[in-house]
């Protein structure tokens, strides 16, 4: 599992940003946060996660995501 801190959220899009302890950032959608209400979610709160392949091509994604 990787670790990192939510950077950005776009509710009303239901998506968001991790900032990865290597220091990069990653989108993750709110159907990838796992056991936690994604409208909870705060900037700055620590998660973990593991990388995944987007659905439509476009790269990496942060999927399974816990709050820690």
């Amino acid at each position: 599992m990787q670790r990192g801190s939510v950077v950005r959220l776009i509710r009303d899009r239901g998506f968001g940003f991790i900032k990865m302890e290597n220091g990069q950032e990653i989108f993750f959608h709110a159907t990838g946060v796992v056991g936690y209400p994604f409208d909870n979610l705060a900037e700055g709160q620590a998660v973990s996660f593991e990388i995944g392949q987007d659905t439509r091509g476009r790269g990496q994604r942060a999927v399974n995501v816990r709050v820690d």
